[in-house]
């Protein structure tokens, strides 16, 4: 029988701000060259009231900036038409019922379907959040039926234009995302090397399995830029495992990597053993988020009506934008939100006299809170909100300027609402699926180790490298499940011991096998040698 288990909630860590992501520039760049242009287009048209659908399409370019451009090409046209299908299903209701009650149920399934695809299929940020955004406006904006097949359009051809520009940089650098990932995985190296197991060690091998992941991903072909990448990963995967690995040779490599010149050869490395397929996460698995979604988001649109707020569609994208891996991340979301909302009201106050001396002073203002959103939100969630919510805020005055002061206090109202009845709904709704994950992936992890021990054990083993990888990727998914479980509330007690020790050991057979092929690749050279003066 499950036991109440009441993790304690974060504060000061939660509101810490981290270091600047490597490419911030890269999606603040692309969402302002993907909105700016079509926003002006329906400025000079008159017809600014139109700028929530060619918005849909153009966040599109948000998506899979990490991705290599083979499948990037494929992310962005796949998100394009999400977030088309999402819009046509948010055009479709408001056609047909102005119930705002209806109108709430169906945005609550409609996020909680956009939660449970966008977790599925690891779309990576901004996840969700920007689907819900639009659908949720779209919701309550009055709607006739003749009218959805042109606005349907409008998406579909401002994420055309979204899609180009996210695939623009591939013509001046074509390996850009497999060299960057690369280097994160050389300096998460550098920084662990010669280390004991523990999960900073975790995570320099999850940043070796991404890199992996970018240069094996769906569509990406082998050439000799890739090789050579993947030669400097076994490098970097030897000196993991290697006592007082120079670290500085490391660091050299990765600095190597910026730019498009030459990729560093590396020294001393065994034969580049097949990347494992990452592990489908079973539609089952995501049941407990996708229940929490559709609950929080119902509720928080609930009460937003009955305290009669104007748009209840704030509430119910502020509950959606929640959700994360467990209560204690989900608590997190919930207080950077609130706070970075608070300050994006206040800003928003500032901003709002200078945008209605002109619709082009408008339109620009928003382009620069886009760019601000997506440069500073990597640092932290509530630092890309300050700038998230002026911009949702500025969106509402396209079709008509309105008094700041009831847009103000609505939005700090629904936000309040949105946060509180959504974190309840994770309170509410357990999770009691993650404490059997834990255990699967703890099993997973023992049994790769096992394996990679017997062949250990024998003298030739041609599969010791497969072993190896495949021993990695299950110690770096067991550390993210655990991580996940001890963040749940409404627990049965965890076997903490256990995965510590089966890290441990896991770790020790990893710098045994990493030796043993050192060893077997050096015999092997030696032989080659041999066979090569022998007369």
């Amino acid at each position: 029988m499950s036991s109440l288990s009441l993790r304690p909630l974060p504060l000061a860590q939660t509101l810490r701000l981290g270091r600047p992501s490597a490419i911030w520039f890269k999606p603040a760049l692309s969402v302002v060259a993907a909105t700016l242009p079509p926003n002006l287009v329906l400025l000079a048209l008159g017809r600014l009231d139109l700028a929530l659908y060619t918005m849909a399409g153009a966040l599109c370019a948000l998506y899979a900036h990490d991705r290599p451009y083979t499948a990037r090409a494929r992310v962005l046209a796949l998100a394009v038409l999400g977030m088309t299908a999402g819009l046509a299903a948010a055009l479709l209701a408001a056609s047909l019922t102005s119930d705002p009650v209806v109108l709430v149920t169906v945005g609550a399934l409609l996020a909680a379907v956009q939660k449970t695809v966008c977790e599925a299929t690891r779309i990576g940020p901004p996840g969700n959040v920007v689907v819900a955004f639009v659908m949720s406006a779209a919701l309550f904006v009055p709607q006739a039926l003749g009218q959805i097949p042109g606005h349907l359009a409008l998406a579909l051809g401002a994420g055309a234009w979204a899609w180009l520009i996210g695939m623009a940089p591939g013509l001046f650098r074509p390996h850009g995302p497999e060299r960057r990932a690369v280097a994160a995985a050389l300096r998460a190296v550098a920084a662990q090397a010669g280390s004991g197991a523990g999960p900073s060690r975790t995570a320099a091998y999850a940043a070796l399995h991404t890199a992996r992941s970018a240069l094996h991903a769906p569509g990406v072909r082998p050439d000799p830029t890739r090789q050579a990448l993947a030669a400097l990963l076994t490098e970097a995967e030897t000196a993991l495992a290697t006592p007082h690995a120079d670290a500085a040779v490391l660091r050299a490599h990765a600095d190597a990597l910026r730019g498009s010149g030459p990729v560093p050869s590396a020294t001393g490395t065994v034969a580049e053993p097949p990347h494992p397929r990452p592990r489908r996460i079973p539609l089952a698995h995501l049941a407990p988020l996708a229940a929490r979604t559709a609950l929080g988001c119902a509720l928080a649109g609930y009460a937003a009506l009955a305290l009669g707020v104007g748009r209840p569609y704030w509430a119910l994208v502020t509950a959606a934008a929640l959700y994360q891996a467990n209560v204690t991340r989900t608590w997190s979301r919930a207080l950077q939100r609130v706070l970075g909302n608070l300050l994006g009201v206040l800003l928003f106050a500032a901003l709002a006299p200078l945008t209605h001396l002109h619709p082009v002073v408008l339109v620009l203002c928003c382009a620069a809170c886009n760019f601000g959103a997506e440069a500073l939100i990597a640092r932290n969630y509530w630092l890309g909100s300050v700038c998230v919510t002026p911009m949702a805020l500025l969106i509402t005055e396209f079709t008509r300027l309105q008094d700041p002061g009831p847009l103000m206090t609505q939005r700090v109202l629904d936000t309040l609402v949105g946060a509180l009845t959504g974190f309840a709904a994770a309170v509410l709704v357990t999770n009691r699926r993650a404490g059997r994950h834990m255990e699967h992936a703890l099993t997973a992890a023992e049994e790769a180790r096992a394996h990679a021990d017997r062949l250990l054990a024998q003298p030739r083993a041609a599969d010791l490298d497969a072993a190896r990888r495949a021993l990695a990727v299950a110690l770096v998914d067991l550390r993210a499940t655990a991580d996940t479980a001890l963040g749940e509330w409404w627990q049965r007690p965890l076997p903490e011991e256990r995965v510590l020790r089966a890290e441990q050991a896991g770790h020790r057979t990893l710098t045994e096998t990493v030796r043993h092929g050192r060893a077997a690749h050096a015999q092997a050279h030696d032989s080659g040698t041999t066979e090569a003066v022998r007369p």
